[in-house]
């Protein structure tokens, strides 16, 4: 009989073959998830044999994470922040980076009180809204979200969170729907993706994400300038605008933040070293 390793092992090796990234830390939370045991308890029990029921459990994760399906739809949850968060089709996988713009968020709010009202455009799987509700406990959090299939999936990531309770999810593109009464903070990881730009990405976000949630025209600042141009209007004074952006993306955007009126604009790198956050004070 195959043990818990032999069967990691040859798990590595076959998704290798299929270009999967990472493919032993795949292999193990695969045979992990199938098991009902988390990584450090499966290293505990490398040495254990494996049954027949056990093994035909393992096998579909595989084979789909061989497909290139996101190992976070196979498991279906990601953590983000400390939450469990449930993922699937409907939204983008929440990002290391985009826990890093809620930190951004918090850490500015910390030094900016009071902040009780804020709004998170582009909620997808809530994943904003609810970290900053869990991070801000005495703010009232407006998510919105122009996919009716989004708002669904962060509204059951909203009810599993107790901080989900001060968050109104509201279908809207962008700034439709929104009230008129000003934010101390809006935070947005828009969509950034130039056309020319998703023949390049993984077979992971490319076959199984939403296309609406990561391509924004030619160039991929159509949303961010909307963005940029309208929250303005829904700012205070002194409030701030948090955004996700990519990389190449800044000087245009900084530029375009100046000439709508923000008082002070700055750029963030992400982990890597990467210009990847605009913040910008009304």
């Amino acid at each position: 009989m195959l043990t818990v390793l032999e069967i990691i092992r040859r798990t590595t090796e076959f998704l290798a073959t299929r270009g999967v990234e990472s493919p032993r830390l795949s292999a193990e939370h695969l045979v992990g998830h199938a098991l009902g045991l988390g990584r450090m308890r499966l290293y505990l029990e490398f040495e254990r044999p494996l049954t027949e029921p056990e093994l035909a459990r393992i096998r579909p994760l595989v084979k789909r994470r061989s497909l290139r399906e996101p190992l976070q739809h196979i498991l279906g949850e990601v953590d983000f922040g400390g939450l469990r968060l449930k993922v699937d089709r409907r939204a983008l996988i929440p990002r290391p980076e985009t826990e890093l713009l809620v930190e951004i968020a918090v850490g500015w709010a910390a030094e900016h009180p009071p902040v009780v009202r804020v709004a998170d455009l582009g909620t997808g799987s809530g994943a904003i809204a609810l970290g900053l509700a869990e991070r801000l406990p005495g703010a009232a959090v407006v998510a919105i979200d122009r996919e009716q299939a989004a708002l669904d999936l962060a509204r059951e990531n909203a009810s599993a969170v107790p901080a989900g309770a001060r968050v109104e999810l509201m279908l809207s593109d962008w700034f439709e729907a929104l009230p008129a009464a000003p934010f101390d903070l809006i935070v947005s990881n828009p969509p950034y993706l130039a056309e020319s730009e998703m023949t390049e990405v993984a077979p992971e976000v490319k076959e199984f994400e939403p296309r609406s949630a990561l391509v924004a025209g030619e160039d991929g600042l159509g949303d961010l300038r909307r963005i940029i141009s309208g929250a303005g209007g829904h700012l205070r004074r002194g409030g701030l605008l948090a955004l996700e952006t990519g990389p190449s993306q800044h000087a245009a955007l900084m530029e375009a933040a100046t000439a709508a009126g923000y008082t002070k604009v700055e750029s963030r790198r992400d982990l890597a070293g990467r210009d990847r956050f605009i913040l910008a004070v009304w």
